[in-house]
């Protein structure tokens, strides 16, 4: 392959139809919340929007810098009460702080939330927020369980509130302009799709782990949430880092590890790249066997996703995005950044410069936050709308559930069932504690 035809979209069309797409966006949520309706008690469209942001541990803190001069936050909370003192110090802040984000929901001068909880809470969060007049941004994963997601998804639709998946790579112009290249045929027929297979979760141990006192300011009663009840016990309580390894990630009561995770990333863009942001895939089966067997999926249009490259030391492949094999060029697309064999295969590319903006921990996600403020004043769908994010974590507790019965099995992405299979259905929900409970949506 030497040529250097380009049958898919240049730097100049793309940048075109990104503009005409943005002008012509789908307005689906019809209230206008109040923020937008100028009156006395109420702010105009011109002033700024109040937002809660829910959960301050590393996200929700970076979350608070990233807000546009269009918003300002107003209002934190974590059950931890020493992340709240510490991140309102370090920005001598005089944010309202709760402990019970059902608390700061309630507040009736706060115009939307952002939220960063642990897993687990993530749909109860922004459900109740949806009902209380809301708009979200929920970090990824965005949910626990595939019922769980729909959930919101029905939530957000009945209330007609603008949510945002918290997966910044589709609003990375290279992330958008390689997906949007692979969709448009710009590689030729897709032949081969390869991502990270992504380690899963654990059961929590039979015998649990020992009992820890409970630091002051934290309230494990409301961290713990929908989850069973265990004891506390600080591998519960620390997030994930190279260091220490294990974390509440691990335990499939909390989460679902790397696989909804990173997942969330990786096999978002190639629900993009396929043009598949409204359905899924059709078809799960383990490569091979245990607990984080190798999983492998198929598109009702043919395409297979191979999760070829491993999650473990010497890493191979993009883990935050995927290789895609076309007949007339293979791309690999990864934050923020692409790469084709040939090398010069895309004639007039993006200018580099889109990339330099998004560097920098405190940048990572202005932008997605940026389409998001966007959004909630023209009332139109932001670029990871919550059923974006629902399909992409569908495919991760897909996968996860792949493993645990360790056969093939069929999927119906129009009716999220797996047909003729019960024993796999059972897995599509979760028992949640008394008080935990998702609202009816009706």
């Amino acid at each position: 392959m030497n040529a250097k035809c380009n049958p898919g979209p240049s730097r100049r069309s793309f940048i075109k139809r990104a503009a005409t797409t943005a002008s012509a966006a789908l307005a689906v949520p019809t209230i206008i919340p109040r923020h937008v309706l100028a009156s006395d008690s109420s702010p105009g469209a011109n002033d700024r929007i109040n937002v809660g942001i829910i959960g301050m541990g590393m996200r929700g803190d970076q979350l608070t810098r990233n807000i546009p001069n269009s918003g300002r936050v107003v209002a934190i909370c974590d059950a931890d009460l020493r992340k709240t003192d510490e991140v309102t110090k370090k920005n001598q802040a005089d944010w309202r702080v709760y402990q019970d984000y059902r608390k700061l929901i309630d507040q009736k001068d706060i115009d939307a939330v952002m939220v960063a909880t642990v897993d687990h809470h993530h749909v109860l969060a922004s459900i109740l927020a949806c009902q209380a007049g809301k708009d979200v941004y929920c970090e990824k994963p965005l949910s626990l369980y595939l019922r769980e997601g729909r959930a919101l998804v029905d939530a957000a639709r009945k209330y007609q509130r603008v949510v945002q998946t918290g997966t910044q790579q589709r609003t990375m112009e290279m992330n958008q302009f390689a997906c949007e290249f692979v969709r448009d045929g710009g590689i030729g027929d897709i032949r081969a799709v390869e991502c990270v297979n992504f380690r899963g979760p654990n059961p929590y141990p039979a015998k649990g782990l020992p009992a820890e006192p409970i630091p002051q300011g934290v309230n494990w009663d409301l961290w713990q949430g929908q989850a069973p009840v265990h004891p506390f016990h600080h591998e519960l309580f620390q997030h994930w880092t190279v260091k220490n390894g294990r974390w509440w990630g691990n335990w499939r009561d909390y989460a679902n590890s790397q696989v909804t995770g990173m997942g969330a990333h990786a096999y978002d863009m190639v629900q993009y790249a396929l043009g598949a942001d409204e359905t899924g895939p059709v078809e799960f089966w383990p490569v091979d066997e245990g607990p984080q067997a190798r999983v492998d999926f198929r598109y009702a249009n043919g395409v297979q996703v191979r999760l070829s490259f491993p999650d473990k030391e010497p890493r191979r492949g993009p883990q935050l995005g995927a290789v895609f094999t076309g007949s007339k060029c293979k791309m690999e697309i990864n934050r923020n950044k692409y790469t084709t064999n040939p090398p010069d295969f895309v004639s007039d590319p993006p200018d580099p410069e889109l990339a330099a903006k998004w560097e920098g921990d405190d940048l990572i996600a202005r932008g997605h936050v940026d389409n998001w403020f966007d959004c909630i004043r023209s009332r139109e769908k932001p670029n990871a709308d919550v059923e974006i994010g629902h399909r992409t974590a569908s495919i991760s507790h897909l996968i996860v559930i792949t493993r645990m019965l360790g056969r093939r099995l069929q999927w119906d992405p129009e009716t999220e069932t797996f047909p003729n299979d019960d024993e796999a259905n059972a897995l599509l929900d979760r028992p949640r504690r008394k008080g935990w409970e998702l609202p009816e949506i009706g």
